[in-house]
């Protein structure tokens, strides 16, 4: 039986219909419903995008002469409106007025502060004329290591003005995590800030700034933001250090207006996510974004976004675009749950906030902690909630209805960093199902794949995309012969976009319900990262462990992962006493971040290899979900994964994929 949660109000008028009735009248077709679009969009792909360039009136200089290579496979990386010239930034400013386009909040500052689409202008202007003053031009790369604040976007509009490369760091990361994402584009600068405020404690930012710029030999400037004011500045151990005010008064007085550098759509804009380090173009990332903000996500005259996030998670970057459309958003740095739970509910009364993003991992705390926002506050302006990062579970799609608010479009939505956008989510034309994503994107040709490459319904199966679209990155950063990229996504199905994500689509509703990734990429709270980075930690204890496995754990209740750790000690250590476990955990929080310490740390006599001498991951983590491997040829030591089975700490967690697949249809 279906289980519908909400419906778009009898009458309301989207853009999603204002984009139907021109691609109607201008091709004299029948498109009654959104799948009739849909399935329009994915016959005609390169007339889709030609329509919405139109539509959403992307700022250009040159025309395009052609939409898309369409004579080259997707796996050959077509390029998209070729010829045309153009800045992504120049369209994010594209208004200059008085009306606010950012809402900043803070737990070290608490106070809303507001910036216009007028002061936003000027402040990118002084920024690029000092990033140009120091010699910042196209092709370099800018990065930032800071919280969620206009600053970080400030620097990321300058830089991209200037047709140089934005990449980004949350502030909570450790010197490791911020050296991997860094060391390998070879920034010419970075902006740091002295001190961030979480969980009502200041934590210092200058020891980790001085720490990483001792290991990115390529730095020629290092600029400091006093993001905590009564906050030490103390730059003297940093060389070539600079605080932000002395910085921008580099270039004097007369700073020359804003201009932008025009380059092709697909010129490199941002870089993310070590250790692939995708590399996003400005034309891909603009009208993907678009196209999610005003036509999935229903943007109008009035929305304010908000979205809980940092800078260094694509939810930030998505956030961001949405001011071409003139649309305000929220940047908000701190705990989420400082004073209390309703904190953010709070600042959406306080700001108006129409459009609230968040994490599911998010959501599904307020309702173990049995939060009602529904009853606390107004929420009279909240028309959307969005939620990523994770599979949003049926029970949290129940809390949503039940304790934030009844009438309020739930739109889970999925993609990630390898896109920077999404392939389905939120649909203001269609109905919500508990438990699913309402639809695929416009132009988005995902399909859920069986093993052998069929297209499956109501089975669980692989996420794939089998039509291009511009999103797609534009290279990897140091893959010159691109080898790294293809092996990412198109080894398993050649020629076809294979996600690493396990899916199921409903037959009746053709909602999606996400299972999990499929491969060995640890997703906790939403936040991916490889297990290298956790390897390259516990490698420091030489002397203890001989060797390590990382993977993830999904909970089939929940649909939240969490990471485990299986550790072989050396002869000479019994089991992974406390001293131990801590010891690793405190080097994890302080090298990396709080994110990624493994939940469960627990010793295994031996770990699996294959014959060519790669851990094994996906098996192993299979095993500990309680799911059926069969194929285990390829293995060096097969006989050791029966170690990994029936663990105690891990047993309430198993599940059987087929089972909650058969569960999820019959609890619609």
């Amino acid at each position: 039986m279906l289980h519908k949660l909400w419906s778009p109000p009898t009458g309301n008028r989207t853009n999603i219909d204002d984009f139907r009735d021109i691609i109607m009248n201008k091709y004299q077709v029948k498109l009654e419903t959104y799948w009739d679009l849909y399935q329009w969009s994915l016959d005609n792909i390169s007339k889709f995008w030609e329509e919405f360039w139109f539509y959403i009136d992307i700022k250009h200089s040159v025309p395009f002469r052609q939409v898309l290579e369409e004579n080259k496979k997707m796996d050959e990386i077509p390029r998209w409106f070729l010829g045309a010239r153009l800045n992504y930034a120049e369209n994010l400013l594209r208004f200059n007025d008085n009306r606010t386009a950012i809402y900043a909040v803070s737990e070290a500052n608490p106070t809303v502060k507001k910036l216009t689409f007028a002061e936003l202008n000027d402040s990118v202007r002084r920024y690029r004329a000092a990033l140009k003053h120091v010699g910042v031009t196209i092709g370099d790369r800018v990065v930032v290591y800071l919280p969620n604040c206009p600053e970080a976007l400030i620097i990321c509009l300058a830089t991209t003005s200037l047709g140089a490369i934005f990449s980004a760091a949350s502030a909570d990361f450790g010197v490791l995590g911020v050296t991997e994402r860094f060391s390998q584009i070879e920034p010419k600068i970075i902006f740091g800030c002295n001190a961030v405020v979480y969980n009502r404690k200041t934590h210092d930012a200058l020891t980790k700034l001085k720490d990483s710029v001792a290991v990115l030999p390529t730095l020629k400037h290092v600029v400091v933001i006093p993001f905590v004011p009564d906050y030490s500045m103390d730059l003297s151990g940093i060389p070539n250090s600079v605080a932000v005010q002395d910085f921008l008064a580099m270039p004097g007085e007369n700073i020359a207006p804003l201009e932008f550098e025009q380059v092709p759509f697909h010129h490199p804009l941002f870089i993310i996510s070590a250790p692939k380090c995708i590399v996003h173009g400005h034309g891909g990332t603009l009208i993907t974004h678009l196209k999610e903000h005003k036509l999935q996500s229903n943007m109008k005259d009035g929305d304010i976004l908000f979205y809980f996030t940092a800078v260094s998670w694509m939810m930030w970057n998505w956030l961001i675009s949405s001011i071409a459309l003139g649309t305000p958003i929220v940047l908000y740095d701190g705990s989420p749950i400082i004073p209390d739970y309703y904190r953010l509910w709070d600042l959406a009364d306080e700001i108006g906030i129409t459009i609230f993003g968040c994490s599911a991992r998010y959501l599904t705390t307020l309702e173990e902690h049995q939060i009602s926002p529904r009853t606390h506050n107004k929420l009279d302006k909240l028309h959307t909630i969005l939620s990523t990062g994770s599979p949003l579970h049926s029970r949290i799609f129940d809390y949503v209805y039940q304790e934030i608010k009844a009438n309020v479009l739930l739109g889970s939505i999925t993609g990630g960093t390898d896109i920077i956008a999404c392939f389905a989510g939120v649909n203001p034309t269609l109905s919500v199902h508990r438990g699913e994503i309402q639809s695929p994107h416009l132009a988005m040709a995902i399909e859920c794949w069986s093993e052998e490459g069929i297209k499956l319904e109501g089975d669980s199966g692989e996420l794939v995309c089998v039509k291009p679209f511009p999103s797609m990155p534009v290279h990897f950063w140091n893959d010159p012969d691109g080898g790294k990229y293809r092996r990412a996504y198109f080894d398993k199905f050649p020629g076809i976009w294979n996600h690493s994500d396990f899916c199921l689509v409903h037959p009746v509703t053709r909602g999606i319900v996400m299972l999990g990734r499929s491969d060995g990429t640890l997703n906790p709270n939403g936040i991916r990262f490889g297990s290298a980075e956790i390897y390259s930690i516990v490698g420091q204890f030489k002397g203890e462990v001989l060797d390590s496995l990382c993977v993830a754990q999904r909970n089939p209740e929940t649909g939240n992962e969490r990471v485990i750790l299986f550790l072989k000690l050396a002869t000479n250590v019994d089991s992974p006493n406390k001293s131990l476990t801590d010891r690793i955990k405190a080097a994890i929080r302080q090298q990396l971040s709080a994110r990624h310490v493994p939940e469960l740390i627990l010793q295994v006599p031996d770990i699996p290899y294959t014959i060519s001498m790669k851990k094994v991951e996906v098996p192993v983590r299979r095993i500990i979900e309680g799911k059926q491997i069969h194929a285990t040829g390829s293995l060096a030591n097969p006989e050791c994964l029966e170690h990994y089975r029936n663990i105690p700490e891990l047993n309430k967690w198993h599940t059987i994929a087929k089972a909650y697949c058969i569960h999820v249809i019959s609890s619609q």
